[in-house]
């Protein structure tokens, strides 16, 4: 059975926002191919979306490698978000269906539950899935596909301290919801950019100044079971 290469494409891409690979180090077709179990042709073209991405560049003699972005590139990241969620909680206001509704106001749910009594560690989760059904209820592909490449480059480069007040956050969350439900684009915008800007202060670099350029990619894991992957 032939693996998609968007199967393998997601494979390496969440194993780089792990750390599985470090940054600027090599990634060969052979060794990706031998740990995900496939062949070099899916490799190679999830290997291009990754590099267009971003999360991936060719060096001369070197071939494919772990992005190593600065500081600056990270920064522009966080600023990039603050300015998209809001317009995505905006055309939300006016795009969204029911369906999107039923999920965003259950994950509400869910996530003040699970913060009143304390229970933090689903709540990064919750979060992560509030936020991308948010983007998709703006039933633009083009800014859900944005904030979800940007969510995806943002876990990689950044560590998120837990917020002081889980309660508030959601509490957040749910006022967010209650505009989109109204159809109120300009508060659903202001709450989510005042949302937004309270969680950028949470975000703490993973690494900072340059970096040693790593000659191998860490070879002591052990290979992915891609079979089960179709779509």
């Amino acid at each position: 059975m032939r693996i998609p290469a968007h199967s393998v494409c997601t494979a390496v891409r969440d194993d780089i926002v792990a750390g599985v690979y470090e940054r600027g180090s090599r990634l060969t077709e052979e060794l990706l191919a031998r740990r995900y179990g496939v062949s070099r042709v899916p490799v190679r073209e999830a290997l291009r979306t990754l590099e267009a991405e971003g999360f991936v560049v060719t060096r001369r003699h070197a071939g494919a490698c772990v992005a190593e972005p600065t500081e600056q590139e990270a920064a522009d990241l966080l600023e990039m978000r603050m300015l998209l969620e809001p317009l995505g909680a905006a055309r939300a206001a006016q795009r969204r269906t029911e369906a999107h509704l039923k999920v965003l106001r259950g994950l509400v749910r869910l996530g003040q539950e699970r913060a009143r009594r304390g229970n933090s560690e689903d709540l990064r989760s919750l979060g992560g899935w509030f936020h991308e059904t948010l983007a998709q209820s703006s039933a633009s592909h083009a800014l859900t596909s944005m904030l979800t490449q940007l969510r995806h480059k943002i876990s990689w480069m950044y560590a998120v301290e837990a917020p002081a007040d889980p309660v508030e956050s959601w509490a957040e969350h749910g006022a967010i919801v209650d505009a989109v439900a109204r159809g109120d684009g300009e508060r659903a915008r202001a709450l989510t950019s005042l949302h937004t800007e309270r969680s950028t202060a949470a975000h703490r670099l993973r690494f900072s100044g340059g970096s040693e350029r790593a000659d191998r990619v860490r070879t002591s894991q052990p290979p992915v079971n891609m079979t089960g992957l179709r779509n």
